[in-house]
């Protein structure tokens, strides 16, 4: 009788309990080797190609594209192939995630409990999309992760699997699917813009499709991705059959500004169903709900307010450089506020560096890379710095590593609108300054008044680790420096 052994997904390094399948390189019934390609899982920070932990034939997939996996549950099943090569016993950083018991009377023996082999490519923040095949119920058959329990190991590799403990990094490489050689990330962008990769002119070095290829596709339309001819021929049976007439609906037919009296309508009518389909929150902006629901339940926040004059500014000046350049000013006269504070233990981390964590707005979610050494670079080096990292994030291209580690954060959300705001504070960090959008006021001076350009500055901050005075400090600080002429 051949083994057949369970595939649990692994802890993909970003610290997080689910990851949601991207695409399947695989359906049930082919044949797979070592370390081929066997799906693409998107985290909150990156889409991880996941390689086969074996050689044999797949004999159950969990889940289609777009479903959520929750970490240590089950993600695929194999029949194992002896005359093929197979991983070493041994040959694991130990990082296991153990199968849930099994329920009494129960004889099925989910063994082969498997690691993420070495061929686990470097992780990269992505987009996600598309379909896949589904043949196994994860939840019914989901594991506890034992992630915690290798906490003391986190620094040396959080990726599990037969991976060598050291600072190299690990670089992407593409893959070859079908013929089609692409990374995740193309992949990925490929399924969420309709693109059929098979259609693609390719750009790259040895054949490897690009974003830039599937961008202009998409734009040109040369690549559509037509809709499989299972479910066109599903339609057309269904149109061929005769089905009784649905009942009117007088929801959509009677709707009216107007109550039945012809006066206006005051409140929505009862019983009206409201439009759309619930989604289920996926990958940036699934974290984004959990960081913002934590913050919101540990952090003791305040926020202060006011406006920073302008109107010594000489000439025309890169406002985000100098909000920057600001930032770094006060953190120097006010370092309480350039901080991590550790609500468990009661632990506050003063840092001499400043690195300030900038809020990126995308489609798919909320994004907070890290400017390092802020306060060591000139006006020329800031605006590199942040176009470099609004364009990796902007293609996915963007190493987790650099969404974390910041001391202090800033959000210039003024540049679409609006004044004033309370930004929230992520732990560990202890403040967070928000940029709102320029005005020009009318501001009493002596002998008279005078139109000044001024810019609004909302200051929010841990009160658990910061006092009111060091924040407005802080505060003045920041504006003292942004009334400079240069």
């Amino acid at each position: 009788m051949s083994e057949t052994k369970t595939f649990f997904l692994p802890d993909l390094g970003e610290g997080l309990p689910d990851a949601t399948i991207v695409e399947w390189m695989v359906k049930p019934g082919d044949s797979i080797a070592l370390d081929e390609p066997l799906v693409s899982m998107e985290t909150a920070k990156a889409v991880v190609e996941v390689p086969s932990p074996f050689s044999g034939k797949v004999l159950a997939l969990a889940g289609s594209a777009g479903d959520v996996i929750t970490t240590g549950a089950v993600l695929a099943e194999f029949e194992i192939d002896s005359s093929k090569p197979q991983r070493a016993e041994g040959h694991d950083t130990g990082h296991h995630h153990v199968p849930p018991p099994s329920p009494a009377g129960t004889s099925r023996d989910l063994a082969g409990v498997s690691c993420l082999p070495s061929r686990l490519l470097g992780s990269r923040i992505r987009g996600a999309g598309g379909e896949g095949p589904s043949s196994i119920n994860a939840a019914s058959e989901s594991a506890p992760s034992t992630a915690a329990d290798e906490k003391a190991d986190a620094d040396a590799g959080t990726v599990v699997g037969a991976m060598e403990s050291s600072d190299r990094v690990h670089a992407e490489q593409a893959s070859q699917v079908g013929g089609i050689k692409a990374m995740p990330v193309v992949r990925a962008l490929a399924k969420k813009l309709q693109v059929d990769l098979s259609k693609v002119q390719a750009s790259g070095a040895e054949g490897v499709i690009t974003l830039k290829d599937v961008k202009q596709a998409a734009a040109n339309g040369s690549a559509t991705l037509q809709p499989p001819s299972a479910t066109r021929a599903t339609a057309s049976a269904s149109q061929a059959v005769p089905r009784a007439p649905a009942p009117a609906s007088s929801t959509a037919a009677s709707r009216t500004a107007l109550s039945a009296s012809g006066k206006p309508m005051r409140t929505s009518p009862p019983g009206t169903a409201a439009s759309g389909q619930p989604e289920q929150l996926k990958g940036v902006r699934r974290n984004m709900a959990r960081v913002m629901a934590d913050a919101h339940a540990k952090v003791a926040l305040t926020t202060i307010c006011d406006d920073a004059d302008l109107h010594a500014w000489m000439g025309k000046q890169d406002i985000t450089a100098r909000l920057v350049r600001a930032m770094v000013a006060a953190c120097k006269a006010v370092p309480a506020l350039n901080a991590w504070f550790d609500g468990d233990k009661l632990v506050r981390t003063l840092h001499t560096q400043v690195d300030i964590g900038i809020a990126v707005d995308t489609d798919d979610g909320l994004f907070v890379p890290a400017l390092r050494n802020a306060d060591m670079l000139d006006a020329n080096g800031v605006r590199g710095g942040i176009q470099r990292l609004r364009a990796q994030v902007a293609d996915r291209s963007i190493a987790a590593s650099e969404l974390s580690g910041y001391t202090i954060s800033l959000s210039n959300f003024g540049m679409f609108a609006g004044r004033y705001a309370t930004p929230v504070v992520v732990p560990p960090t202890v403040a967070i300054i928000g940029a709102g959008k320029l005005s020009h006021d009318v501001v009493a001076v002596i002998g008279g008044i005078e139109v000044h350009r001024r810019l609004p500055l909302s200051l929010s901050f841990d009160h658990r680790a910061c006092t009111g005075g060091e924040a407005a400090r802080f505060l003045a600080a920041l504006m003292d420096d942004l009334s400079q002429p240069h």
